[in-house]
């Protein structure tokens, strides 16, 4: 079973205006308010693409309780810790020609809650997978990775890692099964500028070296970049307008996991499960929030990957 775990998730309002006047009232149309959060992006995505997954995260006050009722309606199982603040309300506003992003930093989270969740961890017999997507909450320390992947690594855990936080660097130790940094993360954690394809090609054999099983390197509308030890592919992005970034990221890698689980050592497999991440992420970001996934079949057969070494 696949468990995606979400330590700060929020509620997202995704507005639309015409112009942004100071002074005046800005008028809105097309609000959709959606039960967020990186890893349960991830679990929501699986979800369309008919893969089972649990959800594991902290949640409070009545968006907490919002996100966990959306949840529970998509048919999917969640495992809340209840934390006592009010979980999050994120903005991202687009006015026609740009996207704002107004994001808050979340709910604190105790050491008795946060003990509860690693305890939770520990109780699963069925936990063959664990997504960890986004930021950390209040209260909650970098270390607080390590303490979850020691619980992966006695039960035999396989960890997906898609978090931006410098602790990633000594994180490679424990062997992560997949990684998901794109370039302004590799600069920012790891100190390593990618200019052209041979750095890519570099960076990815380093990170490989240093003990991520396989890696997904992403680079927003300049396509896409996997490595699992053997073979280097690249994939083509699909151009859109973009409407809303807000959960593209996590929908790729659903994307991406739901074919490439399936058998990771076919080739085929995965130049079809990098076409599939490539084209939900284009159909998410011209959505609001995830949107009906509706083009991603059709998008599938324009992209292109290539095989580079």
């Amino acid at each position: 079973m696949i468990y995606t775990l979400t330590t700060n998730p929020a509620i997202d309002m995704n507005i639309c205006t015409n112009s942004i006047e100071r002074k005046l009232v800005n008028r809105t149309h097309d609000v959709v308010y959606s039960a967020n959060g990186k890893g349960l992006n991830v679990s929501f995505v699986l979800k369309h693409f008919g893969i089972d997954s649990k959800v594991l995260g902290f949640f409070g006050g009545f968006s907490g309780k919002y996100i966990i009722e959306e949840t529970e309606k998509k048919g999917i199982e969640i495992f809340p810790v209840e934390v006592e603040d009010t979980t999050r309300i994120n903005i991202f506003l687009n006015d026609g020609e740009g996207e704002f992003k107004f994001v808050n930093a979340g709910s604190f989270v105790a050491k008795e809650q946060q003990k509860e969740m690693l305890d939770k961890m520990k109780s699963f017999n069925d936990l063959d997978y664990l997504s960890i997507s986004g930021s950390l909450p209040p209260g909650i320390d970098t270390s607080y990775y390590e303490d979850i992947l020691k619980i992966c690594e006695e039960k035999k855990t396989k960890v997906i890692l898609d978090i931006s936080s410098p602790k990633l660097k000594c994180l490679l130790k424990y062997k992560p099964f997949l990684i998901k940094p794109n370039d302004e993360e590799i600069a920012d954690i790891f100190g390593i500028i990618v200019r052209d394809e041979e750095d890519i090609k570099d960076v990815l054999k380093y990170l490989h070296e240093q003990g991520a099983q396989n890696i997904f390197l992403t680079l927003g509308e300049k396509g896409s970049y996997f490595y699992n030890g053997e073979n280097i592919y690249y994939t083509s992005a699909h151009e859109v307008k973009l409407l809303s970034s807000a959960c593209a990221g996590d929908s790729a890698l659903a994307g991406f996991l739901s074919i490439w689980l399936e058998d990771i050592s076919s080739e085929e497999n995965i130049e079809k499960a990098l076409k599939r991440a490539s084209a939900t992420g284009a159909n998410v970001a011209e959505s609001n929030a995830i949107g009906d996934l509706k083009k991603v079949e059709q998008y599938m057969k324009e992209i292109k990957v290539r095989r580079v070494e």
